[in-house]
């Protein structure tokens, strides 16, 4: 069977997460050929791979979201939309019922040129009819020119011709999910979506933090993203989440019920043993380790400040955040410089690492993130016998108290988003304790091993392909 995975912003480009599991999946299912539709910026990124790609990766297709057009711009220039196909254009604008079909047609179909359209006589005037519903109080320029940017990721993803697959397999709703819904149009192949955080809730907690959207406009980009999900959430086979919660959010959201399921994580718990242990450097410290990418969404600030505070308090903590700072260097270095400007000394950036090189080092692993899904770092770490401390975001409550009849313990603290002095006191208590921290760890990797095991997640997802490979 040939697999299309489609997804936004990370594999191959990028490590993390979900990266890390769409390289597992493909290494994990040799018998089949799997193509990746990979949803980017802009070409700046184009085939920079930090991933060794597997043998039966056989295709890397891109997508730019913020692209520029190589034809000659006189050619769609006069170019106007028939009825049908404005009243499309509009019934997206206007957040009525969409008419995707004819959307996907004119974008697949006709040689339009978006820089054109966008600029055209038929999008000011489905976008003063959008104004004119709901946004008069607005200043109308800027309602025309968030409009604009909104739309332009959208119509590049629609002129996008997607490969031909038995199967495709978005990571995520989206752009993603557009991109799987014309496929399934086009080749009427099947369509499965897994969602490892909830897109459509993870870009709103994006967008309310943001600075370069404001006001109303925050709505706006909300109900832009909420769209797309809808699309994706109806058009899917199969819908899967990592826990429960999650699939209560996207039955929130809409999707129905009889589509989804509940497809936990699983990590190769074997790969996380006989780690090299502590070096000499190490005597003396408790080492906090924190797998992530140096981005606003890990809210590495607050770890940062609420570290200072612990350290204060047990000088021999020491935090290593071991992870790329590339993806967003700007925020990157305002970490950096808090760590200066805070003074605060034993804070570690390893950069880019090989995560079993210095698991073993550590005594607990750490997590800030704004949002989640079931992190993977939390995983590792309990494959590694450590404990974790993590913010009540995505499943990391479940995965660290227990659910669903687990009544194993605790494997770690749980605190709130953004709340210095809990994340400070966890870090202590921990710090504090090394038969804590013990107990603590085996209660972490025994709930790996009852449900987390890589084995247990090929096995579900092995039927999953069969059932969709059967109905080919």
């Amino acid at each position: 069977m040939r697999i299309a995975l489609v997804a936004e912003g990370c594999y191959p480009y990028v490590v993390g997460g979900v990266s890390s599991w769409i390289h597992s999946m493909i290494r994990s299912f040799p018998q089949h050929e799997f193509i990746v539709v990979a949803i980017i910026a802009d070409r700046s990124a184009s085939g920079k791979f930090v991933y060794e790609l597997p043998e039966n990766l056989k295709e890397v297709h891109e997508i730019y979201l913020q692209d520029y057009e190589w034809a000659d711009k006189r050619a769609g220039k006069a170019s106007r939309l028939n009825k049908k196909e404005y009243n499309a254009l509009k019934s997206v604008l206007v957040n009525r019922e969409v008419d995707w079909d004819t959307l996907f047609d004119m974008f697949q179909k006709k040689n339009i040129l978006i820089d054109n359209l966008l600029m055209g006589e038929d999008f000011l005037e489905a976008v003063k009819s959008c104004y004119r519903n709901s946004f008069t109080d607005m200043v109308f320029s800027d309602f025309l020119w968030t409009m604009r940017s909104m739309y332009l990721p959208m119509f590049y993803t629609m002129k996008f011709i997607p490969p031909k697959a038995d199967l495709y397999h978005c990571v995520a709703t989206g752009y993603a999910g557009i991109v799987g819904s014309m496929a399934k149009r086009r080749y009427r192949c099947g369509l499965l979506v897994s969602e490892h955080g909830i897109y459509t809730r993870e870009r709103e907690e994006e967008l309310i933090k943001a600075k370069w959207v404001q006001g109303v406009y925050k709505n706006l980009w909300i109900d832009q993203f909420k769209k797309m999900s809808t699309l994706a959430y109806n058009d899917a086979d199969l819908i899967t989440s990592l826990y429960d919660h999650a699939r209560e959010l996207q039955i929130e959201l809409g999707a129905q019920p009889s589509k989804l399921m509940i497809t936990p994580n699983g990590i190769n718990m074997e790969r996380f043993q006989n780690l090299p242990g502590k070096l000499p450097e190490d005597e003396g410290y408790v080492n906090i380790g924190a797998v992530l990418r140096v981005t606003p969404i890990k809210d590495v600030k607050t770890m940062i400040r609420a570290f200072g505070y612990a350290k204060q308090r047990r000088p021999a903590l020491k935090l290593w955040i071991m992870g790329p700072t590339e993806e967003d260097e700007e925020y990157a270095k305002e970490c950096f410089d808090l760590v200066e400007t805070m003074k605060i000394p034993d804070v570690v950036f390893t950069g880019r690492i090989n995560v079993t090189d210095y698991l073993g080092r550590m005594d607990f692993t750490i997590l800030t993130s704004i949002s989640e899904g079931q992190p993977l770092t939390i995983l590792e770490g309990y494959a590694a016998h450590l404990p974790a401390v993590a913010t009540d975001v995505g499943n990391c409550f479940g995965l660290i108290y227990g659910e669903d009849g687990d009544e194993l313990g605790d494997a770690g603290v749980v605190t709130h988003i953004m709340n210095v002095a809990e994340i400070a006191d966890a870090m202590i208590r921990l710090g504090s304790s090394s038969s804590l921290r013990k107990s603590m760890g085996e209660v972490g990797y025994q709930r790996a091993l009852n449900k987390y095991r890589i084995q247990d997640m090929e096995k579900t997802y092995r039927k999953i392909y069969n059932d969709f490979e059967s109905n080919l």
